[in-house]
């Protein structure tokens, strides 16, 4: 007989993991379904958040470089640490996966590790990367998978002088 949840969510980006979290705060049997190795999804691992940090830090090399002058503070000329850089995003990455993590545990939320696919109404089936699959049942499904990158006719995504979001960054 199939795991049986209350709400199975498909994807663990921003959108299915606070649905995720939410539907457990008000008492329902939860599980989210995500293939990545960490919760998150595109935004949390290698979009949004960690461009961010590495914008962060590109601010401070400039502003060490041009504006603390005019407010009397004088450094030398900066000099630019990539991989320290590299290594502040990585751990702002991991704070923040990690955070959600927790979160999943705390709000007892099953992570089933895989891709999902909706089998039939209120079937789910999940398969994980060894390609083992199990079905579950779900009594209600969400589906927040996010994006996927679409290439134009023509031109191929190399992930060197055409990337994609899937490109990660500091790689």
């Amino acid at each position: 007989m199939p795991d049986r949840y209350d709400v199975v969510i498909i994807g663990a980006g921003p959108g299915g993991y606070v649905a995720a979290i939410r539907a457990a705060q008000l008492g329902l049997k939860t599980a989210c379904v995500e293939s990545r190795g960490t919760l998150g999804g595109t935004c949390l691992n290698i979009g949004c958040i960690p461009s961010k940090a590495l914008l962060q830090s590109s601010h401070k090399f400039a502003e060490a470089g041009r504006d603390l002058a005019e407010h009397g503070v004088r450094v030398g000329a900066p000099e630019l640490d990539l991989s320290a850089m590299i290594g502040r995003k990585d751990k702002v990455v991991t704070t923040l996966t990690r955070g959600v993590e927790f979160q999943f545990r705390k709000n007892k939320i099953d992570w089933l590790k895989g891709t999902g696919r909706i089998a039939a109404p209120g079937r789910v089936v999940v398969t994980g990367a060894d390609g083992a699959s199990q079905e579950i049942e779900a009594g209600s499904i969400i589906i927040a998978t996010g994006s996927e990158t679409s290439p134009l006719p023509g031109i191929e995504i190399d992930e060197s002088r055409i990337v994609s979001v899937d490109r990660r960054l500091g790689a």
